[in-house]
This record gives structure tokens, sequence and C-alpha cells, in this order.
């Protein structure tokens, strides 16, 4: 606020020199006094006085109108250092309504306007003049300033249209910046261009949370494959290394079409120990091998889950994929401990083995 200050103060001389009209030696000279006062901290004398000026030159003529706005101006000013935002923000937006002034001088109230009314934490008006500055400039700053008003106020689709913009006049994103963009790009529905921008960012040195974020961008556009190549590329840099993230890794493997992979990772964490060998796992392991077509692992991975599981349904499920797969031998073993266990269809499949 006090930067923001200094600049509406130091810009009143420079809107005097760039008067479109005459004004008096007496106007300048009070319009000179009120701004050394308010340069030794007579904040509220300045207020008063030059807010009471503007109101009483308003009406006058041409050069009556322009010293108003510049007193309206240096009002801004004394208000914007006693952090009073919003009526700093009037007295600029009754500076550049003034009747006469040009539209250089009013473009730039209008920025200084926008500055305050994001201070006031007035977004809605900030959005809209800085919305209106930016469509006759080009400034980067700005433009991100917009963006992250934007978001705030959960205008996303707005926002996405902004961001591109801004994108596009930024050499390279700072970590803010890039945190931004994430956010509009996913909260705007737009989870493939998020996806493909933060990927084209990622290396051996991004760290975890931008792997995660690629990898859970994947599953909501629908790219489980992706999501799944994201994670185990993360899984053998290192980046990830608890059981949890191992069980997500062979989750993902599974929903992304490569199952004999999730088998993989799945074997070894049982055989470190770091998952438990429960029914559960036994069946996600035999599911896997199944559904990668390994016809060894996956009658071995079925034997294995019926001995845990004693379920009759699970022995017939074994022998069914081993007489499909051509071992009648294994077949007919497991559909007899099915049967035994009161399986009336496997009793039926066993007939044809007579």
């Amino acid at each position: 606020m006090q930067r923001l200050a200094w600049i509406l103060m130091f810009s009143v001389w420079a809107s005097v020199a760039q008067a479109n009209a005459p004004l008096p030696g007496d106007i300048i000279r009070d319009l000179k006094a009120l701004q050394e006062q308010l340069e030794e901290g007579a904040v509220e004398a300045v207020a008063e006085r030059a807010s009471s000026q503007a109101q009483r030159l308003s009406g006058g003529n041409a050069s009556d109108r322009w010293a108003s706005a510049l007193y309206h101006q240096l009002a801004a000013g004394a208000l914007a250092r006693q952090d009073q935002p919003a009526q700093a923000a009037d007295h600029l937006a009754a500076a550049r309504q003034t009747g006469g002034v040009g539209t250089d001088q009013a473009a730039r109230w209008l920025r200084e306007e926008a500055s305050l009314r994001r201070a006031a934490g007035q977004n809605e008006q900030a959005i809209g003049l800085l919305s209106e500055w930016l469509d006759g400039e080009q400034d980067t700053q700005a433009l991100w300033r917009l963006v992250g008003l934007m978001a705030q106020e959960q205008q996303w689709d707005a926002a996405a249209e902004r961001l591109e913009q801004a994108i596009g006049q930024t050499p390279e994103l700072n970590e803010s910046q890039q945190a931004l963009a994430l956010a509009v790009m996913r909260h705007a529905g737009q989870n493939e261009q998020a996806l493909s921008w933060l990927v084209d960012g990622l290396s051996p040195d991004s760290d975890i949370e931008t792997w995660r974020q690629a990898a859970g961008l994947a599953q909501q556009a629908g790219q489980a494959g992706v999501a799944a190549g994201l994670w185990e590329m993360a899984w053998q840099l290192g980046k990830l290394e608890t059981p949890e993230d191992q069980w997500l890794l062979i989750q993902l493997h599974m929903a992304g079409g490569t199952p004999a992979r999730a088998a993989e990772h799945l074997t070894q964490a049982l055989e470190n120990g770091d998952i438990e060998r429960d029914e559960k796992t036994l069946r996600l392991l035999a599911t896997a091998w199944q559904q990668a077509r390994h016809v060894d692992n996956a009658l071995s991975a079925w034997q294995a889950l019926a001995e845990q599981a004693q379920s009759a349904r699970d022995w017939r499920q074994y022998g069914q994929l081993a007489y499909a797969w051509g071992d009648e031998a294994q077949a007919e073993q497991a559909l007899e401990q099915a049967a035994s266990l009161g399986d009336e269809e496997a009793s039926q499949w066993l007939s044809s083995f007579d």
C-alpha cells in the first residue's frame, strides 16, 4: 500500500505537466502545499482538504474540472496511506471519469484503481478494471494478477482464457505461476492440456508432488495408461518408496492395461514383505496374471489363492481356467477339490473327464 501511495502522489505532477487545460497559479500552489504536507505525514488533513477541493471544483470550467481530478488523485494517495484502499479507489474512479481527462491519464488511473480495489478485497470490481486495462495494454504482470483474481472468484473459464495469454507472454514461469496455471486448467476442465503442460516440464529433478500431480491429472483425463507410466517412472527414479505408493502403482497398472507389470510389482512386494499375503492380495495377483495371459504364473497364483481361501468357487475357477488353457491334469485336481467342498457345477465339469 505504501508503494501505491507513492505512485499516486508522484504522478500528480506528471498529470499537471500533461494537463489539457492550464491551471491557475493558486491551484498549483495549493496542490504543491498539499503534496508537501502528505510527504510530512499529514495524511488526514490532506485527505480532507483534497476531497473538499475536488468536490468544489467538479462543476466548473475545463480548468476547474482538471484541478478537481488532480485533487481526487491526491486524496486517493492520502487515503491509501491510511490503509483505506476502497475510499482511495473511489477517488480515482471520480478522477478518471472527470470530463476532459485525456485517454492516457484515465488509463493510468484505471490501473491504479484496479490495484486499490484488489487491496480492498473488491475482486469483482478489480477484475473488471484490469480486464478493461488489458484490452488496450500488454502488461504481463497485470495479466497474471487478473488470472489470480479470477481464480479467487472461481471464474475458471474466464481465467483459463486469460491464462493462455499470460503463459504466451511469460518466457519462464515461476513456482507460484506454475501452481496457479495448474489450478486454473484443472478447474476449467482442461485436464489433458494441463497434463501435457505438466508432463513437458517433468524431469528426474522434479519433486514428488509434481509427479503426483501429473499422474493424478492423467487419471482425471481418463488416461489410466499414462498415469501408470508416470507413476512407474517416478518409482524407478526413486521418488516413491512407501508401501502405499507401491500399492497405488499396482492399481494404476491394472487400470492402465499393463496387468503383467502390476503382477510383477505385487510379487516383489509379497516377497519383500511390504504387502500382507492375504486373500485380497492373492486374488489380485491371480487376476493380474490371468489378464496378462501368463499361463504358468496365472495357474500358480490361482492355486495359491484357492489353497488360502479354501473356497469352492475359487477352486472351480482355477480348474476352469486350467481346462481352458489345456492343462487337464491341473483342471481335474482343482475341480475335484471344488466338488469336495460341495460345488455342484464342479461335479458336472468332472463328468467330462470320464
